[in-house]
């Protein structure tokens, strides 16, 4: 990194610099038969970040998701968080076990499909205390007490907090998902297409949600998306991806104002 490029970072997005990474993801390759999904991929994210990552289908973006949340394994490539004590080792050495407990703890994520975090036929509450329960809480108190804190953040409606996700709108599951994500104060927040879908005026409220979340809570957030209105509306970088690779990033206004890779340019073209 140049002297130019690190200081206007500093003056962009100052928290970006003041710390050492909480994610940090060296060599990340993945190849599915004939298909190579990642390819030698770098990744760190900052203390407060919110990485926005984009691609069109089939770039790698969501690959790469589910590697950071140990839902599958690379062909090669390093995977470390920061996390309060605990041993600096590659997450992917961990057992199934170990990494259950680790994401259960550490790791909160929204997916773009509500079936995919959530159990639809249990309450709301339910669902927040379902994560709480495998990260060994039993007292019904203290999971009803944390799960309605949570989905008050999330700002759902305490009043349907007992309310199954089949009976509510995308953007009321997507809600629950976020309070499931948040319950344990995760070191790291993933978020999978988290408005793709939703009508523009949910979406919108989805996203001030976010945005609060991350600036009351600092929370470290990893976005993808194929929706650059969304990308630049959250991130403070941004990382383009391509047939499983990066070929650009930077602070985001640089990236959306200045693109430098004709493939980053298309993409902003297209969406202006």
């Amino acid at each position: 990194m140049s002297l130019e490029t690190s200081s206007a970072l500093q003056r962009a997005a100052p928290r970006l610099m003041a710390d050492a990474p909480v994610l940090t993801m060296a060599g990340m390759s993945r190849a599915y038969g004939a298909v190579q999904a990642l390819r030698a991929v770098d990744v760190s994210v900052y203390p407060g970040e919110v990485l926005g990552i984009v691609g069109e289908s089939g770039s790698g973006k969501s690959t790469l998701l589910r590697m950071m949340n140990l839902e599958d394994t690379p062909d090669n490539g390093d995977y470390r968080l920061r996390l309060p004590a605990r041993a600096d080792r590659n997450l992917f050495e961990l057992d199934r076990y170990e990494r259950r407990m680790l994401r259960a703890r550490h790791i909160g994520i929204v997916y773009q499909n509500p079936h995919l975090g959530l159990l639809m036929h249990h309450s709301s509450s339910g669902n927040v205390a379902e994560r709480l329960l495998v990260a060994g809480e039993r007292s019904f108190e203290v999971l009803r007490s944390k799960a309605r804190v949570a989905l008050d953040a999330s700002e759902f409606p305490l009043a349907r907090m007992d309310a199954r996700p089949i009976e509510l709108s995308g953007g009321m599951q997507q809600r629950v998902q976020l309070a499931k994500a948040i319950a344990l104060e995760p070191s790291l927040l993933l978020l999978d297409e988290p408005t793709t879908g939703l009508d523009v005026s949910v979406q919108a409220l989805v996203l001030d949600t976010l945005k609060r979340l991350q600036r009351e809570r600092r929370i470290t957030m990893v976005l993808v998306s194929h929706d650059l209105g969304v990308i630049r509306t959250m991130a403070d970088r941004v990382m383009v991806m391509r047939h499983g690779a990066v070929v650009e990033q930077g602070l985001a206004d640089q990236v959306f104002q200045d693109p430098q890779h004709p493939y980053t340019q298309q993409l902003v073209h297209a969406k202006l």
